[in-house]
């Protein structure tokens, strides 16, 4: 699996997210460590998540919610 280019982002829990747009598969990459990966994130939820006021409450309200994951590292 290639990771995508991260994008950091201005959050106190995320450091930095990614999208293959090809597998719509997100990355999120944790402050505190750890590496997840989301399913069926389609571009237009990434450009949200990333554009957000606060990443860590979208992640929070609708990432985490209506995706499945699965820890990288």
């Amino acid at each position: 699996m290639s990771m995508p280019e991260m994008t950091p982002v201005d959050s106190s829990n995320v450091a930095s997210v990614g999208h293959d747009p090809e597998t719509s598969a997100l990355y999120v990459e944790f402050i505190g460590g750890g590496l997840y990966v989301y399913s069926g994130v389609d571009t237009q939820t990434f450009d949200e998540l990333r554009d957000a006021a606060s990443v860590g409450s979208f992640l929070n309200r609708v990432i985490k919610p209506n995706f499945s994951y699965s820890k990288v590292s």
